[in-house]
C-alpha cells in the first residue's frame, strides 16, 4: 500500500490496486492510493486510510474486463457486487447477509452509465465463466466491490471508474497487458476532466 500526497477534506481520493494504473493520475495533486492486487488488499488499504483522514470523495480507478460484447471504454459503474462469495447460501445459513450489492454515486455530478461491476479474487480469463457472470454483471474486476464497501462502512460517498482492458475470455491475460498503458491513460483524462476542477 502506497500513498502519495496528503488526504484532505476538501478533496477526493483516488483509489487504485496499481502503480501502473496510476500513472496518468497524478496531475492536480489529487491524492492517490495503491492498495494492491485482490479484494483484501483493497479492504485494507482503504479502511487503515479512512481510519486516520476524510476525503470528500472516494474514487476507485482502474481497469476490468468487459463481460459483454461490445463494451469499451472508460465507463462510471451504477452498482458493485462480489462474484465469488455466495451470500443468497450464506443468509439461508445464518440469517445474516454479507455481501450484497452496492449501489454507487448517489448525490454525486458523475452520470452513471447503469452498469453493474462483478469484483472477485479471480482474473477472470475463461468463456465459461464470463457467460455465468455476464448474466449478472457487465464488467470484473478484483478491487471495486472491496473499495465500496470499505468507504461506504465509513460514511464517505464513494464512485467506481473502470476502464475496460479485456474481454475477460481466454486472451484476457495478453490483452490485459498489451491495453494497461491506454487505459491508465484514458483513465488520467477521465480524471482530468471530471476531478481536477
Amino acid at each position: 500500500m502506497t500513498l502519495h500526497r496528503q488526504i484532505t477534506p476538501d478533496r477526493p481520493l483516488i483509489v487504485c490496486a496499481l502503480e501502473t494504473e496510476a500513472e496518468h493520475l497524478h496531475a492536480g495533486e489529487l491524492p492517490v492510493l495503491v492498495t494492491g492486487v485482490g479484494k483484501v488488499n483493497a479492504a485494507i488499504a482503504v479502511t487503515a486510510v479512512l481510519s486516520q483522514w476524510r476525503p470528500s470523495l472516494v474514487v476507485n480507478m482502474g481497469t476490468a474486463g468487459a463481460l459483454r460484447d461490445g463494451i469499451v471504454g472508460t465507463h462510471v459503474v451504477s452498482s458493485v457486487m462480489q462474484h465469488d462469495l455466495n451470500d443468497a447460501s450464506i443468509a439461508e445459513l445464518t440469517g445474516m447477509h454479507f455481501g450484497l450489492p452496492i449501489a454507487l454515486g448517489h448525490g454525486q455530478s458523475f452520470e452513471a452509465g447503469g452498469l453493474v461491476l462483478a469484483t472477485g479474487d479471480r482474473f477472470i480469463a475463461r468463456p465459461e465463466v464470463r457467460q455465468r457472470l455476464a448474466e449478472h454483471a457487465h464488467l470484473v474486476d478484483m478491487e471495486g466491490y472491496a473499495v465500496a464497501k470499505a468507504a461506504t462502512l465509513a460514511g464517505v460517498p464513494v464512485v467506481c471508474v473502470k476502464d475496460v482492458s479485456d474481454s475477460a475470455s481466454e486472451d484476457a491475460g495478453k490483452s490485459w497487458s498489451q491495453t494497461l498503458a491506454e487505459c491508465a491513460e484514458r483513465l488520467g483524462a477521465w480524471a482530468d476532466a471530471h476531478l481536477h476542477r
